[in-house]
């Protein structure tokens, strides 16, 4: 009789590769922490490149601090691509990507993108105020603010994308949006920070009146915007819910993060991303001369409207400094003089503070796609794990970072807090940078031929009603309601 083993083979699990978005949490956070350093009098970001509008081509690159003014703009810009290449480079290896084929595909991609970053910054096509024709001697421009760049990568793009396609597939592992942009709404999140507490001595009745009015984007808008998409044009919810926030809440950030919270398909948000940054420009281009022409008398409704309106944070602000520029010029020739910065601080706190709800916004809809539209066979309510499985990550490092800046800006002394807010701006510049690739690899990815197979006609269909028929003038309505008869103080 022999006695037989049976032995039985134990398979053990490979680890997981880490996902992207603890990927973009970590590096986000790094350059976040890297930017906090800072305040102890050690620079370690004060290198990274940074793009000035420009004429002269020669003076538009320099370091981001003036204490690396020395080292010169061309080597500022060479030492920002071989720091990227080393984080994300380590980022590939991390998550199982061959590292020697993203290294090779990110160069040209990097250097691809930041010449149209560069073009953008033409003053005839980002100069926007008077003053700014003044300062560089030109007649005219097209006022699309240095955020005209993120078109231009975004045509570029496209143009690859459409006209070489063999190139477009080369470049493909560097191609990589959602990344680059999780990692920029990391960073976001300090300098949101420090922004808002600059603004806690601002009058409280402005603060009050500014969150109420954003009530009205997350509980009006965002429900008509979803309505028209599903039922007037049959999209899908996974296309509808990123849609209705880009629309509604805060653009390409509310629809990453969106996207990620109901786990949608990676190029629904790009998609979306797209025409909030196409969309953005146009607004730039026309709402503030209305707001001057109808508004000038009531400069806050004009200011909270445009922070309402206009979804992505820097073509915001800039046209909120086109209408401040607009409105007090033509008060003053009316004889009225009003203390400068109030319209534009307006505008400014109302976008920040539609920024920040980014995050409630995401575990909101993570809640309800788990418990009551994607709800597993005889499972009537979800657990927490199968929420949080579902909440985009990165959202935790835009947390974060708001949290660490904001608490810092309002308990340090007051040097720390005077230090805090350029070293935040060299990590801002990081921030930049991420969007430059975000568009860039955007239009990479926009075969046309395929996006109109997938319905993008549609799409810019319901961001052009929704926006122009809807959505601006709502939020007109609803500046009206808050900020009517409020006016800026008068100059001394």
């Amino acid at each position: 009789m022999t006695d037989t083993t049976q032995t039985q083979s134990v398979e053990i699990e490979a680890p997981k590769p880490l996902t992207e978005d603890w990927l973009a949490a970590g590096i986000g956070l790094f350059i976040v922490i890297l930017a906090f350093i800072g305040l102890s009098g050690t620079d370690l970001l004060g290198w990274a490149v940074n793009t000035s509008v420009w004429t002269d081509p020669s003076a538009a690159l320099a370091p981001a601090s003036k204490a690396f003014a020395s080292l010169g703009g061309i080597p500022a810009l060479l030492l920002t691509y071989i720091s990227l290449l080393v984080v994300l480079g380590l980022g590939a290896l991390i998550t199982g990507a061959s590292v020697a084929r993203f290294a090779v595909t990110f160069t040209v991609l990097f250097f691809l993108a930041y010449a149209s970053w560069f073009i953008g910054n033409y003053a005839h096509f980002a100069a926007v105020t008077p003053a700014d024709l003044k300062k560089f001697d030109i007649s005219w421009s097209l006022r699309l603010t240095n955020e005209g760049g993120f078109i231009v990568a975004l045509l570029a793009g496209v143009v690859i994308a459409n006209f070489f396609p063999r190139f477009a597939a080369w470049l493909k592992p560097a191609v990589r949006p959602e990344l680059y942009i999780k990692i920029a709404i990391v960073i976001l999140g300090a300098f949101i920070a420090v922004t808002a507490a600059s603004k806690l001595n601002f009058a409280s009745s402005i603060l009050l009146r500014g969150i109420a009015a954003i009530i009205e984007a997350y509980l009006i808008y965002w429900a008509v915007v979803y309505f028209v998409a599903r039922k007037w044009f049959g999209f899908s919810r996974e296309w509808a819910a990123p849609l209705a926030s880009g629309i509604s809440i805060c653009g390409v950030a509310a629809a990453i993060a969106t996207g990620g919270a109901i786990r949608a398909r990676p190029q629904v948000p790009i998609l979306v991303s797209s025409l909030v940054v196409l969309f953005a420009m146009v607004e730039v281009l026309i709402l503030p001369f209305l707001a001057e022409h109808f508004l000038w008398q009531d400069p806050l409704v004009a200011a909270a409207w445009i922070g309402l309106a206009v979804k992505t944070d820097g073509a915001a602000v800039a046209a909120g400094g086109i209408t401040e520029a607009l409105v007090n010029a033509k008060a003053a020739v009316e004889g009225v003089r009003y203390e400068p910065g109030w319209i534009l601080a307006t505008t400014t706190t109302i976008k920040i503070f539609i920024d920040i709800f980014i995050g409630i916004w995401a575990f909101i809809l993570a809640y309800i796609w788990t418990n009551h539209i994607n709800v597993r066979p005889g499972q009537a309510k979800a657990k927490i794990g199968e929420i949080w499985e579902r909440f985009p990550k990165f959202i935790i490092g835009f947390v974060l970072t708001f949290l660490a800046a904001f608490i810092t800006a309002l308990v340090a002394s007051p040097a720390t807090a005077k230090a805090l807010t350029p070293s935040i701006g060299e990590a801002n510049v990081f921030r930049v940078i991420f969007f430059i690739l975000t568009f860039f690899s955007i239009g990479v990815l926009s075969d046309f031929r395929k996006l109109w197979e997938d319905g993008f006609g549609k799409l810019a269909a319901v961001y052009l009603i929704s926006l122009f028929g809807f959505v601006v003038w709502v939020g007109l309505f609803i500046s009206w309601i808050f900020f009517g008869g409020v006016h800026p103080p008068l100059a001394s």
